[in-house]
């Protein structure tokens, strides 16, 4: 069974990158890879960026030091003609950006289709690189176009792809090349309609794009190549001691992801969760380490808890009325409040007579409060974080709040919840406090026991 390797964009940043990637794919050679690359580090924003510029002169002249970094990797990795070839490429590509931001320019209720083709082209330079090196490095390796194998719904910016469809195209265009023993790279991040039309899937897209390609496939394992050594117990930002986690389950992975922890989100994984694939979080710079394997299920350990995670720039609302007393329908009127206005509610509690609940989004607030004050009084507080603490071991463990909040005892708390799978401790404090709370919190849970440098 193939593996499905996918390498974000500061795995292939620069030459340096590119041939450290070239040299991982050369280890695992007898794995059968599929490579997903994204678009060189800060590709993604500068399109982005140009499609907002009104001056479209300006917006191309921006993306000349863009186009320059993919001519440097060319001219250093490749053979002359090679880098040649590459270079009409990005010439080819240019032209092609310059039609659609004019495209824009004219036409801006067309904006989402033609952002997404502009975007694209991150993705495929990068990955039509990555097999170049690769094929300069005696790896028999070809450049496949995500459209072909990512089919999509038509909600531009943000396409849920149509599994079925996905699946036998993915199939029908990867397994040949495998059995050929050619390694096939794709850009992530990119889909296309069933009309052709490109879309792309949002961000976190290319970790979409792997778990899409290994649930086609049948992979044992998905590898996501990054720039840490996989899951930490903290955001090692804030606390320099955190480390390494070797096993998370997927609900624990899927906790973490939404409070805070950057290195995987539960939903571009799911297609890998619904197949019971492992995925493997490994550091491009270091591949030595082996990173956090993500499964099914996770192992026992005497340690509780196995991260902390945050969030900052975090909203609490809090809706008082008498009406709920014993009323049915209450909380439907509420959540339906934040519906309408497409809001997502990250952290709920509710009493007899109130409900909190935190906002990541509060771009819609006034119109949202406005409404619920036809429901009860309405408190809102900004400045706020989220902390969580995630492990399946809370599961039924007596204990753990106490020893929370008398760790934090002299910071107010304003909003607890205990998740529904008993595996996360939630709660808001001010922001301003955050970074102290979470490293007082590791130091009481982790740091006793770090003479063994990885949790398990």
């Amino acid at each position: 069974m193939p593996v499905v390797m996918k390498f974000g964009g500061t795995s292939v940043a620069d030459a340096a990158a590119f041939e450290n990637v070239a040299r991982i794919v050369a280890a695992q050679r007898d794995r059968s890879p599929v490579v997903v690359v994204s678009a060189m580090s800060r590709v993604t924003d500068s399109l982005l960026a140009a499609t907002t510029e009104n001056d479209v002169d300006k917006a191309i002249a921006s993306l000349e030091p863009t186009f320059h970094r993919h001519h440097a990797v060319a001219k250093e990795l490749l053979s002359e003609s090679q880098a040649e070839q590459f270079v009409k490429q990005i010439s080819s590509a240019a032209d092609r950006i310059a039609e659609l931001l004019g495209a824009i320019a004219q036409n801006p209720s067309q904006r989402k289709v033609l952002q997404d083709e502009v975007v694209s082209f991150g993705e495929t330079l990068s990955s039509t690189l990555l097999a170049e090196v690769l094929s300069q490095r005696g790896i028999q390796a070809r450049q496949v176009d995500a459209r072909r194998c990512v089919i999509t719904d038509e909600e531009h910016t943000a396409a849920a792809p149509l599994m079925g469809e996905t699946f036998a195209r993915s199939q029908n265009e990867l397994h040949p090349l495998l059995q050929a023993d050619v390694v096939p790279v794709l850009g992530g991040f990119i889909g296309a309609t069933t009309r052709g039309v490109t879309t792309t899937l949002g961000r976190g897209g290319s970790d979409y794009t792997a778990a899409l390609i290994g649930a086609a496939l049948g992979t044992n394992e998905i590898q996501i190549w990054t720039d840490v050594t996989g899951v930490l117990t903290a955001d090692p930002r804030v606390v320099p001691e955190a480390q390494t986690i070797e096993r998370l389950s997927y609900s624990e992975a899927a906790e973490l992801a939404y409070f805070g922890a950057k290195v995987l989100h539960p939903k571009t994984i799911q297609p890998a969760i619904e197949k019971h694939i492992p995925v493997r979080i490994c550091n491009s710079r270091s591949p030595a380490e082996q990173g956090t394997l993500v499964g099914p299920q996770t192992e026992t350990s005497a340690r509780t808890v196995k991260a902390i995670a945050h969030k900052t720039g975090v909203t609490t609302v809090q809706i008082t009325s008498a009406r709920m007393l014993g009323a049915y329908g209450f909380l439907r009127a509420l959540f339906e409040v934040f519906e309408r206005h497409r809001t997502v509610i990250d952290v709920v509690t509710t009493s007899e007579v109130s409900v909190s609940l935190s906002l990541d989004d509060d771009s819609a607030l006034p119109a949202i409060v406005k409404e619920l004050e036809q429901l009860g009084t309405v408190r809102v507080e900004k400045g706020r974080a989220i902390i969580c603490v995630v492990g399946e071991g809370l599961r039924g463990m007596p204990g753990i709040a106490a020893r929370v909040f008398s760790t934090i005892s002299d910071i107010n708390v304003t909003l607890i919840s205990q998740g529904a799978s008993s595996i996360n401790f939630t709660f808001a404090i001010e922001e301003e406090r955050v970074n102290e709370a979470v490293t007082r919190l590791h130091h009481a849970l982790f740091e006793p026991h770090k003479g063994t440098r990885s949790t398990k």
